[in-house]
């Protein structure tokens, strides 16, 4: 009953934005833009659903590549609208870089302690350990982290950056299909789909991602416009309801699963997932964007950074940078997850505060690079802490690693390992 209830309320919420989108329904732009929201929200829950259920019948080569695409196309639809679009009219080349700092920052700074404080609360584990399969995620995430530290000082995303990140998401991808692998430990709708017979199983996903497919396409332009307009309309930042709005719309199933994992006691399993989903969003996401751009402009170009734009994509490498270094010892504490989502709602608040507030511009972005030297500062400190650690799994971790009791390649995480 449930999960056909979960079913019909992601089918219905793409109701209000095709009437919108074919005209049957004239809306102001503030509530047009909650239509096509919603929608997205249901075609992102759709998307993973069949994505996480697929997995029965792709072989895990495959799985990783074009399954792993599929289930995070949502998060990415807005921001390749907005890149594109940056290629023709450049005001709204701040917004591409906008979603892309607000989904990567919300998943370390919302996602990552969320998993850690349900472990706590419903298990009392005040610390996760991570098995050795989170060592390769981990060092990509490195990997990407590092190089993602040139972009501020260029000031832009080129195609070389494509070129590199993309080739970093390929080097996982082939690696992570080389580990072991366990049956597929579905949850809710996906574990439904995936009870099902063969044929109706394949149908049923098939017909999920095309429901899903199809309502991002028809959603993904007029929501990142209504983003803009509404923020216009309301005397509101639009930058910043860009970067955290949009994210919060196409991450929500990422969210839910690992928040169900957690909390089902799977905590290491979730985890794994989010940061699985990390590597994604910072080698993919970002390696997207100058393709689109590119496209949009009509010729090989960089997507453009100002000064704002390089603050905030150099606090997100920041910030990445403290993520990789408290995950070093294949541990995460209650503490360091408090620590992360402190940081994360500070700098968010602090920030509000001095835009939308007080409209301090030029104090909101000395704030984005103070916070990006206290990011630097405590992941420096934490490597060291964690340097004994590190060189064992710099050494030995990318060798696949034995079947363990609790994987952290659970169904979800496994999605993201591309």
């Amino acid at each position: 009953m449930a999960t056909a209830f979960a079913f019909c309320l992601a089918i219905l919420a793409a109701v209000p934005a095709a009437l919108v989108r074919l005209g049957a329904l004239n809306l102001p732009v503030e509530l047009a833009t909650l239509c096509f929201g919603v929608a997205v929200v249901g075609a992102a829950f759709a998307m993973s659903w069949a994505a996480e259920a697929a997995e029965h019948d792709i072989p895990r080569a495959l799985a990783l590549t074009a399954v792993a695409l599929l289930a995070v196309f949502p998060e990415y639809a807005v921001d390749i609208v907005f890149a594109f679009k940056a290629g023709s009219d450049p005001t709204f080349a701040p917004y591409a870089t906008a979603n892309m700092t607000g989904s990567n920052r919300l998943l370390l700074g919302f996602g990552w302690p969320t998993v850690a404080v349900l472990a706590w609360l419903t298990s009392g584990r005040r610390r996760l350990r991570l098995d050795r399969e989170a060592a390769l995620p981990l060092i990509f995430l490195g990997a990407a982290t590092l190089y993602s530290f040139s972009l501020p000082l260029r000031a832009s995303i080129s195609l070389l950056d494509s070129l590199v990140l993309v080739a970093l998401f390929g080097a996982y991808a082939v690696l992570a299909a080389r580990q072991e692998t366990v049956e597929p430990d579905l949850i809710g709708p996906a574990a439904a789909i995936g009870a099902l017979p063969a044929l109706g199983r394949r149908l049923a996903i098939i017909g999920l991602f095309g429901f899903a497919g199809l309502t991002i396409g028809l959603s993904a332009e007029p929501f990142a416009e209504g983003l803009v307009q509404t923020g216009t309309k309301l005397g509101i930042d639009e930058f910043l309801l860009v970067q955290w709005l949009a994210p919060l719309a196409s991450e929500a199933p990422e969210f839910l699963v690992a928040a169900l994992l957690a909390l089902r006691g799977k905590a290491t399993a979730a985890l794994g997932l989010l940061l699985s989903a990390k590597v994604n969003q910072w080698t993919l996401l970002v390696g997207s964007l100058p393709l689109a751009y590119s496209v949009g402009a009509g010729h090989v170009a960089a997507l453009p950074f100002d000064q704002r734009q390089t603050a905030e994509v150099l606090l997100t490498a920041a910030q990445s940078l403290f993520g990789v270094a408290v995950l070093a010892n294949l541990a995460f504490g209650l503490p360091e997850a408090l620590l992360l989502a402190g940081l994360f709602g500070a700098q968010l608040i602090l920030s509000g505060v001095l835009r939308a507030g007080l409209h301090a511009t030029d104090a909101a972005t000395a704030e984005l690079f103070a916070f990006s030297a206290i990011y630097i500062l405590l992941g420096l400190l934490f490597l060291v802490r964690a340097r004994r650690a590190l060189v064992a799994l710099v050494r030995h971790d990318l060798r696949p690693a034995a079947p363990q009791a609790e994987s952290t390649q659970s169904a979800s995480g496994r999605r993201h390992a591309a």
